[in-house]
């Protein structure tokens, strides 16, 4: 019976790399805010609530097609509700199978999402808040209107912006740390 020996060849040891001469690159730990977080599904939820509350009692009024302004508020806050409520779903998901988000092109799109969604809440509660104060107070014609629904409705839509804004912050940072 012929059995063949092992031959041990002598092998050049790898270049070194960045890592292993700088030691290996520390990874930011997952901030309580950001995706795929308990706090950061907890900001879309409140996100979500608050904007859908905002749709409800505004679309409960009759005349919210009276001014322009009412009309961009249920549009804008629907927008942000139905985005709060698709990124609440990733949060659920990542949460479940215990995945970090911090893949660059998913917080790129967050951010840009979280800011575009941010920016059309913040402009379209401003607007609705000015054109309440105009019924409300210079026009004095509350009675006639449904100012309580109105002032509601702009109120929970700044809050649900409120909500929104340390989402965005938290993925511009992160986007900007990588």
């Amino acid at each position: 019976m012929s059995v063949s020996r092992p031959a041990v060849h002598p092998v050049e040891a790898p270049p070194l790399t960045e890592a292993a001469v700088h030691g290996p690159r520390v990874r930011m730990k997952d901030v309580q805010g950001m995706p795929g977080t308990k706090g950061g599904l907890f900001l879309r939820l409140s996100q979500f609530v608050f904007a859908i509350i905002s749709v409800s009692v505004m679309a409960t009024t009759s005349d919210f097609r009276s001014a322009t302004a009412f009309s961009y508020l249920v549009l804008a806050v629907g927008l942000q509700s139905l985005w709060s409520l698709s990124l609440a779903f990733v949060d659920i998901y990542a949460l479940l199978v215990k995945r970090s988000l911090r893949n660059y092109k998913a917080i790129r799109l967050f951010t840009i999402g979280d800011g575009i969604t941010s920016t059309l809440t913040f402009a379209a509660a401003c607007a609705s808040a000015g054109i309440t104060v105009l019924i409300g107070n210079d026009l004095d014609k509350c009675a006639l209107n449904h100012c309580t629904g109105f002032e509601t409705a702009t109120a929970m839509a700044f809050i649900s912006w409120f909500a929104i804004s340390p989402s965005f912050l938290m993925n511009f940072w992160s986007l900007a740390s990588h």
